[in-house]
């Protein structure tokens, strides 16, 4: 049969289950905690060619833009030729997956009667992949942990059990990692299984005219999105922590009809430390905080972005070259939508939030025994966690979230379950979010001690502690993050530190910056923000001049 323009409607509609599932499957057969707990992860199908048809709504951004490019460098590497039924390719290089080792992107191709119609893809962060661990001390990326170039996991349904081997010999928690590994494949099985159904319904064999309608489709509905924005240039800046001084992100968005650019020209260069950024990754999350803006109606595939033009001077810190280190590349990336979304705010006033905490406050704790001849065991925990979202224009921002990232925040119960860590404290901070006259989202605080036994060392990879989340239109900003022990003992927010038996870790997370005037604030509104907690009453009457007098 020859599909019509409405049978091909309905078949995407019917690849956006088929990708959905196949991300649940994931979540559901996943050993890491980050995973199954917190979504952080990707799934998609893309044409033969490489290009992204549905991605599945789980899943991060940042995973999901930058697997966008990274199945073209896979078809490329292992060349079309080389491709069998029954295959499996795996990578976690930087540059050509999602932008550092802890993420690793696993690839299936799709054959139909023989013929090779497609890929199906996911991505997953493990809990541990050698090297140094997840943190932004290393110089090189060879510190960083073991880099799986782009190859066969499994070639005609036979694994390659040297690779799995050499895994399993170079990280701290072999079975978790390797059985991630299969998870992700487990995950596009689960996918090709739901795809070939729905082509036996509708009774075709490949995916070409569907890709095609795909993607035409899209790239002019977001062109026509994009041709809506005042044509004209928009420079934007943000100063934001780094690890041993500030960096500067700039951005210029150039507008002309349906054409727009962001060129990251003027970006501080690359920091000594893990703090930096491969340019997919920047693709990936400024292409997600312009679309976000411009066209979010418009599903999310290889046409919908391919009208966002972006751009990082090679060596900058946002385009950094081989073999830099970049561990926790999403610090400076998840504050990129920011720094988009601030030059668009001039061309587009009352449409953007103000800045958030952005930046996942991930830590990752390495919990070993205080006395090692008592034989207690090492353990690894990841545990993801978010500050504040910045106010919108018509609403406060959203406390303790993850936004640009998308993730869940891990359970306590689960987390205290991977490893002998007891978190006593995890609740929102009271007067985190930035007045205005729509306040900003609060923060959390959080406070984390070894269990008997243990002493932990932990990896900080926190911003937002020297530069906080600004306001817009006369909002403040949020409140700054904060990182000691609960004895007042300051810490750094970035890099390895010990926290001993019987001490306990204090993180106090940022907010959001408040949209607006605060005089301006509903007054019933902020009644009930000093009746919940979120304020108190010295700051309703220092911020929003609120006498507690007024009715």
């Amino acid at each position: 049969m020859t599909p019509t323009a409405i049978d091909y409607q309905i078949m995407w509609n019917r690849l956006v289950a088929v990708v959905e599932e196949q991300a649940t499957t994931l979540i559901r057969t996943a050993f890491s905690t980050s995973v199954r707990e917190a979504g952080d992860l990707s799934a998609g199908l893309f044409d033969r060619s490489g290009r992204m048809m549905a991605q599945a709504v789980t899943g991060t951004p940042g995973h999901v833009n930058a697997m966008a490019e990274s199945v073209t460098h896979f078809a490329r590497e292992i060349g079309l030729q080389n491709i069998y039924d029954g295959d499996v390719f795996i990578t976690n290089d930087p540059w050509l997956g999602t932008g550092h080792l802890h993420d690793i992107t696993v690839v299936t191709p799709v054959f139909r009667l023989g013929l090779h119609i497609g890929f199906f893809a996911c991505t997953a962060h493990v809990v541990d992949i050698g090297g140094r661990g997840f943190g932004p001390d290393a110089g090189e990326v060879f510190e960083e942990g073991l880099l799986i170039p782009i190859c066969k996991f499994a070639e005609r349904g036979e694994v390659n059990e040297l690779l799995v081997s050499v895994i399993r010999a170079n990280v701290r928690t072999p079975d978790q990692t390797v059985g991630d590994m299969y998870s992700l494949a487990a995950c596009n099985e689960a996918g090709n299984r739901r795809l070939q159904a729905m082509l036996d319904e509708f009774r075709i064999d490949d995916l070409d005219g569907l890709a095609d309608f795909i993607m035409d489709a899209s790239r002019k509905a977001t062109r026509e999105a994009i041709a809506k924005v005042p044509d004209g240039t928009y420079r934007h800046d943000m100063t934001v922590d780094g690890y041993d001084r500030p960096v500067e992100i700039v951005v210029t968005l150039k507008v002309d009809g349906d054409r727009l650019s962001a060129d990251f020209s003027g970006t501080s260069g690359m920091s000594a430390f893990g703090v930096n950024v491969p340019e997919v990754y920047t693709r990936a999350y400024a292409c997600y905080g312009l679309k976000c803006a411009i066209a979010a109606s418009v599903p999310n595939n290889t046409g919908s972005l391919d009208p966002f033009e972006i751009s990082a001077p090679e060596g900058c810190i946002l385009a950094a070259k081989r073999p830099a280190p970049v561990s926790v590349r999403h610090v400076l990336g998840h504050l990129v939508p920011d720094v988009v979304l601030g030059a668009l705010h001039k061309a587009m006033p009352g449409t953007v939030p103000s800045e958030g905490a952005s930046a996942l406050w991930n830590i990752q704790i390495s919990a070993r025994p205080s006395n090692p001849e008592t034989g207690l065991e090492n353990a690894e925990i990841l545990m993801f966690n978010s500050g504040g979202t910045g106010a919108r224009p018509s609403v406060d921002g959203l406390s303790a979230t993850a936004f640009p990232s998308g993730v869940s925040t891990m359970s306590v119960e689960a987390t205290e379950h991977v490893g002998p860590i007891t978190v006593w404290r995890k609740d929102l901070r009271e007067g985190s979010g930035g007045a205005g006259a729509l306040r900003g989202g609060l923060g959390q605080v959080i406070e984390i001690e070894a269990r008997d036994g243990y002493d932990f060392w932990f990896n900080a990879m926190f911003d937002r502690v020297e530069n906080p989340a600004r306001g817009r239109e006369g909002g403040h900003p949020g409140a700054a993050g904060r990182v000691e022990l609960t004895d007042g003992t300051r810490l750094k927010s970035k890099g390895r530190q010990r926290v001993r038996n019987g001490q306990r870790l204090k993180l106090s997370l940022p907010g959001g910056g408040g949209y607006g005037d605060p005089k301006q604030r509903d007054r019933s509104r902020l009644i009930a923000d000093i009746e919940a907690g979120m304020i108190t009453a010295d700051q309703a009457a220092k911020d929003y001049g609120y006498s507690g007098e007024e009715k």
